[in-house]
């Protein structure tokens, strides 16, 4: 059940420099309309599926952003519309949305994904992993894709301690590429950190992108 309260609270609190992604994975055209009439417009899906069904039900105007792992074979669906793609992992990730991006006439905005958790089960670069490829001649070949930033989920627990610390990794990493990388590059700017258990932390250490979807939807219907 969406409670439209709720995020008029996170709206109010968040800084100028935060933006709110609404993740409206498994959730119905209406609710997300109802947020739409809020004045909402960034909204988060991770199955493409579901991702380009909801494209095409709703009003053109709203961004998407594509925040779950992504498969090379989907990239061609959300090429023509997706605003932001949050889980870059590898290079051939990003020559495949390079490919798409080209056969659309469109540059699509990508972030990179780093590990900072302790569950085997996220996704991700390494510092180490990032970092090669940054400095790999190929990557200089891909014109129709832009670097605006990271991303990064903290493990889940109640260890608040432990949060901060993965969520201080991810902007230190930020800092590194920026710095080694990007220093020039006004458009890398962007740390999608945070969820609705931990935005509160993530906003302290740096995140300009909170993704939260439980605070504002309610329980997710499935994963």
């Amino acid at each position: 059940m969406i409670n439209v309260q709720n995020y008029r609270k996170i709206k109010e609190s968040l800084p100028f420099h935060v933006k709110l992604v609404a993740v409206s994975k498994t959730k119905p055209i209406e609710d997300i309309l109802a947020l739409y009439h809020e004045g909402q417009r960034l909204f988060g899906e991770n199955k493409a599926q579901e991702l380009i069904a909801k494209y095409e039900a709703l009003p053109q105007d709203i961004k998407w952003h594509f925040i779950g792992h992504l498969q090379s074979n989907k990239i061609k669906y959300i090429a023509p519309f997706v605003s932001l793609i949050h889980s870059i992992d590898s290079l051939k990730l990003l020559q495949e949305v390079n490919k798409q991006a080209m056969k659309n006439d469109r540059i699509i905005p990508c972030l990179l994904q780093f590990h900072i958790a302790l569950e085997e089960t996220k996704f991700g670069f390494s510092i180490e992993e990032c970092e090669a490829m940054l400095a790999d001649p190929a990557l200089q070949e891909l014109k129709n894709i832009v670097l605006v930033g990271v991303m990064g989920m903290a493990t889940f627990t109640d260890d608040e301690e432990l949060i901060r610390g993965e969520f201080i990794r991810l902007k230190k990493y930020f800092d590194q590429l920026k710095s080694n990388h990007f220093l020039h590059n006004p458009d890398f700017k962007e740390i999608s950190m945070g969820m609705t258990d931990d935005y509160a932390i993530a906003m302290e250490e740096g995140s300009t992108l909170i993704r939260i979807g439980s605070a504002i939807f309610g329980t997710r219907i499935n994963s």
